[in-house]
């Protein structure tokens, strides 16, 4: 069963190359799990506390430890940075602050972050604005922080209910995008995007004593050539190949989807009213901008500036005057690009905002949070607020800043932007386009995502040999075409081989039965496709934390990789190599062994070499890091399949779809040493007798020599089956999911129906 589709590799050996992959959606895990509000303690010197709140501008940041206690992990880091954040709530009298973990012990890291924002939220009575914010975004699939509430105590003092907010910096953008090595733009006000000039020297200026454009990583190099290219396309590409155009440089259509939430949600205070608080990363996977959101406080209906944002135009959302926000203006202006916006507004108003839908999950903040909020005692102090005012707030006006209650601001909002909304047929969506690079006798695998109002678009990769005619191969949403899970929207299909030396331009035409039609990218790919002496030796599948999944031979449940061998002959492991760090490519050298064609060899990465040839002397990072093969070094290491991935799940594995194909996802059912797609039963260890043939297709499962009983049972023990004096158990009834098979004997095996 897949569970969450995420595409977060950078192969650097020839595999695959993407043109837009699919962003990551990291689990909450402890540190942002949000049923529950658990208990942040900061211990500081008291005189250290004391000078902090006299110097409020101040971002020195000083020792201290940090407690997280989410009720069932208690978890003390010593010698955290601690200091003041924000801008204008640094001024207020329930205060923000950073806690960093790797500021005075270099490269640590606390469940994969090198630092969290804890924030007062002092301007909203309700304590909620944000985290509604952000978790619409993540509903809505796009790459936003994760945020919970959790109350916070300093030297055993209680400081109140505060928000817990991802931070945004490079492990950020490398558990969202699956790489780290691109530049990073902190954007606040004057960010307006405006084009300054070609030397990108001349957007390094500063105001209010930071730079406008803050360049966040690769800070040595301090480059921002990258960036006025942006600017340039963005605000001098001539009307008639703007589309093309700045679709080469900026995801646009995730931006689509952020413009749509920024107006139902009220969001004056991010780029296109206020020109202010947004991130700018340039993904080195796909060449291209992505837009990431920052500092949700002043949404529904929360105003500072005099305007009634509840029934405000949802199509002319910018200042007027001088104000120019070209990241709007010109992408509004596009009758593409606003049709698209107007359909993931209507899907927010009718799947995601829509009353019915997100009062109760309103309701259950408001509920779970309410108990924290009683005895703040810095909840008043700023605007007087009272435990009953925070109550209200859900449902009425308190005047002032609050101009809204939360749910009447959604009553409101959702009401004027239906009027507004002007829906006409859309140019179908086709974005996440991803294929390998084929050589002589190998299939140009293609996926990507299409998504239309209407049912099942005409999907075609039109493609030239060498030059000579044009031809189309339909493409699938079926699971049977390299495209995934069926009815995911992911579209699927290969284009045959050459069998010599040349070229292959090809592109995407998706048409629907309104007679709209695009072509992806604007302008045909072409490769060159050459001989290549190089194995087609995948990472298939991995899991990073294995608690009960499999065993090896000594009963450990230790992590794993998986490789597929998927060229047509056998390939010599012997003088290759498996790497977690792509600067030591040599780091574990494979087993001196033959890998026959289509075959898979499982690895334990146990950093416990003394067990076998078949583990290794490194372990897998659960919050996510490098796996690499790497040829011999006579090829300089060469590297044949190298991936980055984010965050992982406990017993759920990471894998392609179909074997060395394309698409990752995770995998509920495991499959080590086994494929990925083959349907049927799995013999997990090395047991007393085996199951035969293995594996198989059918709906039975055979035995290769009789037993008096075998009885098959769940993981709890509850028997399921049994069959007396046979060599077949019928499992044509059974569900998906892990069982233990056992025998009269005591002989039993672990096995998985999938």
């Amino acid at each position: 069963m897949k569970k969450l589709l995420i595409l977060i590799i950078i192969l650097t050996g020839f595999s695959i190359n993407i043109l837009h992959s699919q962003p990551s959606f990291p689990a909450n895990g402890k540190v942002f799990i949000d049923d529950i509000v658990p208990r942040v303690d900061i211990f500081i010197n008291p005189d250290t506390l004391e000078w902090i709140y006299e110097n409020v501008e101040s971002d020195i940041e000083f020792h201290a430890d940090f407690i997280f206690n989410n009720g069932e992990d208690i978890d003390t880091i010593e010698d955290i940075g601690f200091r003041l954040r924000g801008n204008t709530s640094r001024h207020s009298q329930k205060k923000s602050f950073k806690v960093s973990f790797n500021t005075f012990v270099q490269g640590r890291k606390y469940c994969g972050l090198e630092k969290i924002n804890l924030n007062g939220e002092h301007n909203d009575p309700s304590i909620t604005r944000s985290k509604i914010c952000w978790d619409v975004l993540r509903e809505f699939e796009i790459p936003a922080s994760r945020s919970n509430h959790v109350e916070l105590y300093i030297n055993n003092n209680y400081y109140g209910l505060y928000l817990n907010v991802e931070h945004v910096d490079e492990e950020f953008v490398e558990s969202r995008f699956g790489n780290k090595d691109g530049n990073l733009y902190k954007c606040l006000w004057p960010a307006d995007l405006n084009y300054l000039g070609d030397d990108p020297e001349l957007y390094k200026f500063d105001d209010f004593g930071r730079r406008t454009y803050d360049l966040k990583t690769n800070t040595a190099e301090d480059n921002y050539s990258d960036f006025a290219n942006f600017i340039d396309i963005l605000n001098n590409t001539p009307d008639n190949e703007f589309a093309c155009e700045i679709r080469k440089v900026f995801n646009i259509d995730d931006y689509l989807k952020i413009i749509a939430i920024d107006i139902i949600s009220g969001n004056w205070d991010g780029y296109i009213y206020n020109k202010n608080n947004f991130y700018l990363y340039h993904n080195t996977e796909t060449d291209k901008f992505e837009y990431i959101l920052y500092d949700l406080d002043n949404t529904l209906g929360i105003d500072w500036i005099g305007r009634d944002w509840g029934d405000r135009n949802i199509y002319d959302w910018q200042q007027h005057g001088n104000e120019v926000r070209p990241l709007y203006t010109r992408i509004m202006d596009i009758p593409e690009f606003k049709d698209q916006y107007s359909y993931y507004v209507n899907i927010l108003l009718n799947e995601i905002t829509k009353t019915e839908i997100i009062f109760p999950k309103i309701e259950t903040i408001k509920s779970m949070i309410s108990p924290y909020v009683v005895n703040d005692p810095y909840y008043p102090l700023d605007y007087g607020y009272s435990y009953q005012d925070f109550l209200n707030s859900f449902e009425e006006t308190l005047g002032g800043h609050a101009a809204y209650g939360i749910k009447p601001y959604f009553e409101i909002r959702n009401n004027s932007a239906s009027q507004q909304l002007e829906l006409n047929n859309i140019i179908p969506i086709v974005k996440y386009m991803q294929y390998n690079t084929p050589q002589i006798n190998v299939n140009l695998d293609v996926t990507l995502y299409v998504k239309d109002e209407n049912s099942n678009p005409n999907v075609e990769i039109i493609y030239v040999k060498n030059g000579g005619s044009s031809n189309s191969i339909e493409m699938f949403d079926d699971g049977m075409h390299n495209d995934g899970e069926a009815g995911d929207n992911f579209y699927g299909n290969s284009i045959p081989a050459l069998t010599s030396s040349g070229t292959m331009d090809f592109q995407i035409k998706v048409s629907d039965n309104n007679f709209n039609f695009v072509f992806s990218p604007c302008e045909m790919i072409q490769l060159e496709i050459s001989p290549s002496a190089d194995p087609l030796l995948y990472i298939n599948e991995f899991m990073a934390s294995n608690d009960t999944t499999i065993s090896d031979e000594f009963g450990e449940f230790e992590d794993w990789i998986e490789i597929y061998n998927g060229d047509s002959e056998s390939i010599w492991l012997g003088d290759k190599y498996l790497s977690d760090n792509f600067d030591n490519p040599d780091k574990w050298q494979l087993p001196q062994i033959d890998l026959p064609s289509n075959e898979f060899l499982l690895i334990w990465a146990d950093n416990d070499t003394e067990q076998g040839e078949n583990h290794t002397n490194f372990k897998l990072k659960q919050e996510g890091e490098q796996i690499g093969i790497f040829d011999s070094d006579t090829t300089g290491f060469f590297p044949l399949d190298t991936l980055t991935f984010g965050l992982q799940q406990t017993d759920i594995s990471f894998g392609r779809k179909p074997d060395g194909g394309n698409l990752w996802m995770f995998f509920d059912t495991a499959t080590p040493g086994y494929s990925n797609v083959s349907s049927g039963i799995y013999q997990y260890s090395l047991e007393q007798f085996r199951i035969f043939p293995n594996p198989v297709s059918g709906d039975f499962l055979f035995f290769n020599e009789k037993r008096n009983e075998i009885k098959l049972s769940d993981l709890s023990g509850k028997t399921i089956l049994i069959a007396k004096k046979t060599d077949v158990l019928n499992i044509s009834s059974l569900s998906k999911g892990f069982y233990i098979i056992s025998t009269n004997r005591g002989e039993t095996s672990k096995i998985v129906v999938r």
